[in-house]
């Protein structure tokens, strides 16, 4: 798609809404559409016993539109419309079954989601101020003058508040915190569209970001290779730890994000350096691509395992994908396509990638031949090579966690549920009731005797036609694409990159050479003898997987929630307790004494009114009355009275208003994740309004 087609509506909010519809953007609603409707034919099976599949679907299809409008969005005002909104439908997928860990997954998404998003919203303020506008098309020029400019640190401070919001929605180093958390409560359909698209379009705004603002910046660029760098190695250290199959993945996912995000820094290096960046360019949106199909795959492989099983640990399904050739090849497409097979589609990707360390890596040494050099760490040839070997070995631990859960799947018998896998020697009856994975699940319908016996019946197979043939679609496109690289990812790659700023062709690569084999060998290499030492002797005991998950490496836990729940709160209630003590309180009785002061002046002036009255105008008047008293001597209610009263009042209500301050700021500290909810609520009202009006007013 040689040129763009843009649709501006004007008027929202006063800046208006902007769409763009390039190569990058329609490949991506293409895939969009691609993991909704395959995701949604398997949904009709995995979500049939659940009670609640209505409010699924509409928030399914609602985070759909919601997704759509962030790829096809053209300015960072646009972007983030919409990013908030699918933050808050999507969310409805985490806390779906309404148990405690998924509650609790819930709250920390719902948590990353709206401080992202306000930390986002603080960079557009900046960034607006300092360019006028938010349009990507307008930005690069202008960004580029300002990095020449007295502004630049604050250029770099737009950007890295922008940088963090569209990072913890990518799931990137510091904030990969939600994935592990989120994907092991929600339904697995959806857990395909968390993990290969939603973080996607984290990715598009750091993109936007990176390119677009920062594309020749040579800091910024070691700024997010080095975020890529330790997301990359942090989450394939956490899959291969795990035991829990789609925790497995998430944390793969945060891994393979890793991946994406050396691909854009290197992309602002090699252009940093004057050198072409397009192998780095067409790494990263390859990559970005073939990481949505692997997840589609394989977490629609693990929604199988669960709907049949109602289990995740890998000691539970050891075994079950035996004699269920549907779900072993479609695993198996999976498993080596994100390993980075030769002839599957991540091998494609990888290579380029890869390429473009070892090219940055030969640029710079040709510059220190030449005597000259990069500044900083990232002008030292030496740490590329230590960056280059960091890649290969995360591409091993790939490898390694793959190939456990391969062989835990289809390979690995177990002793005790092996003849029930396989649909031998029981009845649908007893099988039901040995996993009883409908009576355990509270949403769940109980399925009657008919329906039981049909569905065991069908066991061996693990799921319906229709599901399976959606599966095999989705699957068979990982070895189409990795057989045929310049047909198909070559055609993708020219597509996109004009929204990289890119408009030539990278020089073409051999990806079959021995020299991007070698690579792949080794990183396979690595892979198999980490399975051989880290799966088989470390985290295996007397048979049984045995969970290895490092808790030092739990940042929700050792860091964000007593930050928020508990020093935050502290300090703020530190600072208003001061504030309420000694300035509120202080206030408060000062006003309190002089009102004092005045009501008494007043109450005299009253009195001595009164008084010359009874001896001059009013002398007939009783002296009882005129002072206010009844006839045996106590107050009726004078003016003196009535001030004092008043003022009795007065204090009342503003110590009631004080404790029903403090009652609510408890509430506030004691649910969080409610506060957060109202916000979101709150903000999508307040743009479904604002929507309304708009379009009234065109009418």
């Amino acid at each position: 798609m040689k040129e763009a087609i843009s649709l501006n509506v004007p008027g929202v909010c006063g800046m208006g809404l902007h769409f763009e519809l390039d190569g990058f953007r329609l490949i991506y609603l293409a895939i969009a559409v691609l993991m909704w409707s395959v995701s949604g034919i398997f949904s009709l099976e995995y979500m049939a016993h659940y009670k609640k599949r209505s409010r699924y679907y509409l928030f399914f299809w609602a985070t759909f539109f919601a997704t759509a409008g962030v790829f096809l969005s053209a300015d960072f005002y646009t972007t983030f419309i919409f990013f908030e909104i699918m933050s808050f439908t999507s969310y409805v997928w985490v806390a779906f079954d309404e148990k405690k860990e998924s509650l609790r997954a819930a709250q920390t998404y719902l948590a990353v989601a709206i401080i992202g998003g306000m930390v986002m919203l603080m960079g557009m303020f900046l960034l607006y101020d300092l360019c006028g506008t938010l349009r990507f098309d307008e930005l690069e020029g202008m960004a580029g003058q300002i990095l020449k400019g007295r502004r630049r640190l604050q250029l770099y401070a737009a950007g890295g508040l922008l940088l963090f919001g569209f990072g913890a929605k990518a799931g990137g180093f510091p904030l990969p915190i939600w994935l592990p958390k989120a994907h092991p409560g929600a339904p697995a359909p959806a857990s395909a569209l968390l993990s290969g698209i939603l973080t996607k379009t984290g990715i598009f705004g750091i993109i936007a970001v990176s390119l677009m603002m920062f594309g020749t910046d040579g800091e910024w660029g070691m700024l997010i290779a080095g975020l890529g760098l330790i997301t990359m190695l942090l989450g394939a250290l956490l899959a291969l730890f795990s035991v829990n199959l789609k925790r497995t993945l998430a944390c793969s996912s945060v891994s393979q994000i890793g991946f994406i995000l050396t691909g854009i820094g290197m992309s602002c290096l090699l252009q940093a350096a004057g050198e072409d960046n397009g192998l780095a360019v067409r790494g990263t949106f390859l990559h970005m691509v073939n990481h949505s199909l692997f997840k589609l795959v394989l977490f629609l492989c693990a929604a199988a395992v669960y709907m049949n099983l109602h289990e995740l640990d890998l000691n539970k399904i050891r075994g079950f994908g035996r004699k269920k050739p549907v779900l072993m090849f479609c695993f198996s497409m999976g498993a080596l396509g994100i390993s980075g097979m030769p002839l599957w589609s991540g091998y494609i990707s990888k290579t380029l990638l890869h390429e473009s360390i070892v090219e940055y890596t030969q640029v710079l040494e040709g510059m220190k031949l030449a005597g000259e050099s990069m500044p900083g760490i990232g002008g030292n040839p030496v740490f590329w090579h230590g960056a280059e070997w960091l890649f290969l070995i995360s591409g091993g631990m790939t490898a390694a966690y793959m190939l456990k859960l391969w062989i835990a799947l289809f390979a690995e018998p177990d002793p005790d549920f092996q003849a029930e896998m396989d649909g031998e020697n029981r009845s649908a009856e007893s099988i039901l009731q040995t996993f009883s994975g409908y009576e355990a699940h509270k949403d769940c319908v109980k399925p009657d005797a008919h329906t039981s016996s049909m569905k065991w019946d069908f066991y061996p197979k693990c799921m319906r036609k229709t599901s399976a043939a959606a599966l095999i679609m989705a699957a068979v496109l990982l070895p189409l694409f990795g057989l045929f690289p310049h047909s198909f990812m070559d055609g993708m790659a020219d597509m996109a990159q004009g929204f990289f700023g890119k408009s030539g062709h990278a020089h073409l690569v051999s990806y079959f050479s021995a020299g991007n084999l070698k690579g792949g060998a080794i990183s396979l290499g690595i892979g198999i003898v980490l399975y051989g030492v880290v799966v088989r002797r470390w985290m295996r005991k007397d048979g049984q997987y045995v969970d290895r998950w490092p808790s030092w490496l739990d940042l929700e836990n050792l860091l964000y929630r007593p930050v928020l729940q508990v020093a935050l709160p502290g300090i703020c209630g530190a600072v208003c307790g001061f504030v309420d003590r000694y300035l509120v309180s202080s206030a408060v009785t000062v006003f309190l004494a002089a009102s004092a002061v005045v009501c008494r002046g007043m109450d005299q002036m009253a009195d001595g009114v009164i008084r010359a009255a009874r001896f001059s105008t009013h002398s007939q008047i009783p002296r009882a009355a005129a002072f206010g008293t009844n006839t045996e001597g106590r107050g009726t209610g004078g003016p003196g009275s009535c001030v004092r009263e008043r003022r009795a009042r007065f204090v009342r209500v503003l110590a009631r208003l004080r404790e029903q301050v403090q009652r609510n700021g408890r509430l506030v500290e004691e649910s969080f994740s409610f506060g957060l909810m109202l916000f979101a609520i709150g903000l999508c009202l307040t743009l479904g309004y604002l929507l309304l009006v708009f379009w009234l007013q065109l009418g």
